[in-house]
This record gives structure tokens, C-alpha cells and sequence, in this order.
């Protein structure tokens, strides 16, 4: 496994795209993160506002970009051909996908993680200064609060199990653009469906087995009871699908002429 693991890092860190990429994840999920900061302000009144979910807007836009760094990371080899040469230095495929799950999981904590750190310090500079102060029920935004810390540390996992996702999606599609218009759809089209469909019920299936909204419910630290799904459940659902496409997408590789 070692072999294979120092391959894969070699092969991605030496990708022309790969840092700007990485750069980017970190880019706009902060800059998102702060824009949403910056447009919501809590009157004299008070307000309702679930201010941890809300300074970690930009992973909704972030995944995108560690969506295609992850279908890049596969399916880039065989628009080349070079996936041809990696099965036959490497024959053992599931080892080979294992190797980039593995590579592609510590970039993306490592992105994910400074990312999600840059998002709530921005919230905790932004938001006071928009009315989101003690006085009015919010205190500023500290990981020593247990909910905001779950919160911080379920959105560095949800764009972890988005890479592993969009990674098996690529391993079964093999083409990138087909690959990530197939992720995208799983994400954003799926995620607005409960919305366009009036039974409750159907609504409360479709959200919860939603990656996207399922997933993110590990943001909420606020009327929790109202959630379809408890938040770590949520990140549970996501994960049964980053499992099943990576499962899928090893049982295609192995079975298919490269």
C-alpha cells in the first residue's frame, strides 16, 4: 500500500490544477462564509438566526470545488490514458482506489479544516458588528461552545465525504464531465426536490435522503427537534452514500477493461 500511496501523491500534487484547486476550496468557502456574515443583521429585538450554520455558508459552494478536485483525481487518468500505465505498474485496482480515497481524504481535511477555522473567524469578526452581540442573545463565536464546535468539525467531514463521493462517482463514470454533472445533481438538484413536492411526508423522505441537505444538518445547532434528521444521523446519511459510490465504483473498476 505504501507504494501506492506514494504514487497517488505523486501523480496529484504534480497535476497542473491541483493547488489552484485547493486554493480555491479555501477561497470561497471563506469568502461565501463572510459575504453571508456581512448581508444578515440582528435587530434591537432580537433574531433567530442560527449563527454557527450561518458562518459556514461558503462549504455549501466550497463542495463544488472538492467535488471536481476528486473527480479530477480519476477520472483526469483516463482522459489521458495514464490510467493504462497505473494498472499496469499497480495491478491491484482496489489498492489503487484506495490509495487516492486515502491521498484525496488528507487534502481535503487539511483544505477543509482551514477552510472551516477561516469561515468561523470571519463570523465571529463579522457578525457583532451587524447586531449578533450578547446583548441580544449571541454571544461571539467560540469552539470552546460545544455546538459550534460539532458544527465546525461535521462541515470538515461533510467535505471529506463529498471528495470520497464525487471520487467513487468518477471511479464508475470514468468520464469528468459526466462525473460531475452526476455529483452536482446529487447535491444541488436533489437538494431542492422536497421543496417541489407538496406531500409532507414525500418531503421529509426526500430531505432525508438528500446528500446535501441530510449532510449538512450536522451545521445546526438550533431547533434541532424540527430537523428531519438528528445532526450526526444527517452526516451518517451522506456517509452511506460517499460508501456506496466509493463500493460501486471499486466493484466497476475491478470489473472493466481500463
Amino acid at each position: 500500500m505504501r507504494r501506492e500511496l506514494h504514487a497517488e501523491w505523486t501523480k496529484l500534487r504534480t497535476v497542473a490544477g491541483t493547488g489552484w484547486l485547493l486554493l480555491a476550496v479555501i477561497a470561497l468557502t471563506v469568502a461565501l462564509s463572510a459575504t453571508a456574515a456581512a448581508t444578515v443583521s440582528c435587530p434591537s429585538a432580537g433574531c433567530n438566526y442560527d449563527v454557527p450554520k450561518l458562518s459556514l455558508f461558503g462549504v455549501q459552494v466550497g463542495q463544488a470545488v472538492v467535488a471536481i478536485l476528486a473527480v479530477l483525481a480519476i477520472s483526469g487518468e483516463y482522459g489521458t490514458g495514464m490510467i493504462r500505465t497505473t494498472l499496469a505498474a499497480m495491478p491491484r485496482r482496489a489498492t489503487v482506489l484506495a490509495a487516492k480515497a486515502a491521498i484525496l481524504t488528507g487534502l481535503t481535511l487539511a483544505v477543509g479544516t482551514v477552510a472551516v477555522l477561516g469561515s468561523v473567524l470571519a463570523g465571529r469578526l463579522i457578525l457583532p458588528g451587524n447586531g449578533f452581540t450578547p446583548a441580544h442573545g449571541h454571544p461571539p463565536l467560540s469552539l470552546a461552545d460545544g455546538p459550534t464546535l460539532r458544527a465546525a468539525v461535521g462541515s470538515v467531514l461533510y467535505l471529506v465525504l463529498i471528495a470520497l463521493l464525487s471520487l467513487g462517482v468518477a471511479a464508475a463514470v470514468r468520464d469528468s464531465a459526466t462525473a460531475i454533472g452526476v455529483v452536482f445533481g446529487l447535491l444541488y438538484v436533489f437538494s431542492i426536490l422536497p421543496f417541489m413536492v407538496g406531500d409532507p411526508d414525500w418531503q421529509r423522505l426526500l430531505w432525508r435522503i438528500s446528500p446535501m441537505n441530510a449532510g449538512l444538518a450536522v451545521q445546526a445547532t438550533a431547533n434541532l427537534r424540527s430537523l428531519p434528521l438528528s445532526p450526526w444521523a444527517g452526516l451518517g446519511v451522506l456517509a452511506a452514500w460517499a460508501a456506496a459510490a466509493i463500493l460501486g465504483g471499486g466493484l466497476l473498476l475491478r470489473r472493466r477493461d481500463a
